[in-house]
């Protein structure tokens, strides 16, 4: 995405989800055309479960402290969502930054977003992003896609990463 078309859009605002799961399964580059916002707490879990990531070349991640006002539709919703401090202040981060999309693979997460009126997409949407971006053919893609059972932590239905394969191939006459 060209600069000024990101500021358009607003800020990408990272939950540590698909920082890792990008990472593991070797796409951490399809970020490269952002400068994306990590909060602190998401900035401490991702470099305990995958130390490595924030090492990659190409990607300029912003390490950002949340402002102390905190937002109470944001407290609240934590609550009800159960959500973990990176997950509460990424939704904070969004909510300072108007506009901003919150990048994460947590479904309670991408609930509370909705509430709040926040864009949210995550380790998949990237991943489809990237064919409309030309930074990968659909084939890489799906390829990527079905990796992701045996070489990533990230949770998602079999039947479903199916049902997006197959979207793929469809789409492109694969």
């Amino acid at each position: 995405m060209e600069k000024t078309e990101q500021a358009l859009i607003g800020r990408l605002v990272l939950d540590a989800g698909p920082i890792i799961h990008l990472d593991e399964i070797g796409c951490l580059n399809l970020l490269s055309d952002f400068e994306p916002l990590v909060p602190e707490s998401v900035w401490k879990e991702v470099e305990h479960h995958r130390p490595s990531a924030f090492k990659k070349t190409g990607v300029s991640f912003i390490k950002t402290t949340v402002g102390t006002e905190k937002a109470e539709r944001v407290h609240i919703l934590s609550h009800a969502f159960n959500l973990d401090a990176g997950e509460k202040e990424a939704l904070s981060l969004c909510i300072q930054h108007p506009g901003s999309i919150l990048l994460t693979d947590d479904t309670a997460a991408r609930l509370a977003a909705k509430s709040l009126n926040i864009r949210s997409h995550g380790t998949i949407g990237i991943l489809l992003r990237a064919i409309r971006r030309n930074q990968l053919k659909p084939i890489e893609v799906i390829r990527f896609l079905e990796q992701i059972p045996s070489t990533s932590t990230l949770f998602i239905k079999k039947s479903f990463l199916n049902e997006i394969i197959d979207v793929v191939k469809k789409e492109h006459s694969l």
